[in-house]
């Protein structure tokens, strides 16, 4: 059974920082593209980052790049979201999502593609 268990999320100050993370269980995290995306009340759900399944290059929406990054911890088998100076507009659900196809994450990322696998959705609030 292939499962995403998110945690992390939570209240923070204009400027702060918070580390999400996203635990894989009945797969390898090595063997899929990795996405983080979030969705804001009223708005689409939109891809901010993702982990390529090839080399494992990191790419960024230009709004968090520099501020946000993506890694994994293979012996862990989880991978992580940490995000610094963060703003009033990242506030929203943010959700990890896996899938085995590369195309998804290939030189940039896909704000909408449809990921195979996708945990709960964990909240963060940034607000003074």
């Amino acid at each position: 059974q292939l499962q995403l268990v998110e945690s992390g999320g939570g209240l923070v100050q204009p400027g702060g920082s918070l580390r999400l993370s996203c635990e894989a269980s009945g797969f390898t995290l090595d063997n899929y593209v990795i996405g983080w995306f979030r969705q804001a009340p009223g708005k689409a759900r939109e891809g901010i980052s993702c982990l390529s399944r090839g080399d494992g290059s990191p790419y960024y929406l230009g709004s968090v790049k520099g501020r946000f990054t993506i890694s994994r911890d293979n012996a862990k088998n989880t991978v992580y979201l940490q995000m610094n100076s963060l703003k009033p507009e990242d506030t929203a659900v943010y959700y990890c999502a896996v899938d085995p196809e590369e195309a998804y994450c290939s030189g940039a990322v896909c704000i909408d593609c449809p990921y195979d696998y996708w945990g709960q959705g964990t909240q963060v609030t940034v607000s003074s």
